[in-house]
Parts: C-alpha cells; sequence; structure tokens
C-alpha cells in the first residue's frame, strides 16, 4: 500500500472548477433560480467556500432587479455540506466597502 505524505492527503479531489460548477448547479437546484455568476471561491481546510449570485426577483427594468448572494459549502469531492442566504440587495447598489 502506497504511504502519503500530510500534503498529499489534503490536495482536493477536484479542482476549484469542478468544485465552482458543482456548487453552481446546487445552488440553482434548491433555490429554484440561475445562477448569475461566482462571486468568491475559497479552499478551506474541510473543503471550499463559494459565494453565488442569483437575480432573486426579476423587474422591469432589469436595474431594479432584487440579487441575493448565496453562501455554499462544499466538500472537496463536489458535494454540497450547506447553503445560505448571506446578502439581498438591488441591482446596482455597490458595496458600502471599497476594495
Amino acid at each position: 500500500m502506497p504511504r502519503y505524505d500530510e500534503d498529499e492527503r489534503r490536495r482536493p479531489a477536484r479542482g476549484p472548477g469542478a468544485v465552482a460548477r458543482a456548487a453552481l448547479r446546487d445552488v440553482a437546484e434548491l433555490t429554484g433560480k440561475p445562477p448569475s455568476g461566482i462571486t468568491a471561491l475559497e479552499q478551506v481546510d474541510d473543503g471550499w467556500v463559494v459565494e453565488v449570485e442569483v437575480v432573486e426577483d426579476e423587474r422591469i427594468p432589469s436595474s431594479s432587479d432584487i440579487l441575493a448572494t448565496y453562501r455554499a459549502e462544499v466538500a472537496d469531492d463536489g458535494s454540497l455540506l450547506g447553503l445560505r442566504r448571506i446578502r439581498r440587495y438591488p441591482r446596482g447598489k455597490g458595496d458600502d466597502k471599497v476594495a
């Protein structure tokens, strides 16, 4: 049986692109809304945290849409561990913080 050092055992089973796509799929399935895109992707000790932006309420004109950011906790294999809406806001409303 081959032996692995600690770094090899902690290497994710899937790359960030695959994990992000899995999170997009799960957010769409659970919210019933198509995701607009990924706003953050971070590897953590036990998997990944992916933040996904979703149009929660489409309005006319689209500049008055209501958007939301969901935080998905995803295991290294792409399975969803948790999902939470962390922010809801009108389109065009910038962050209070400047990056």
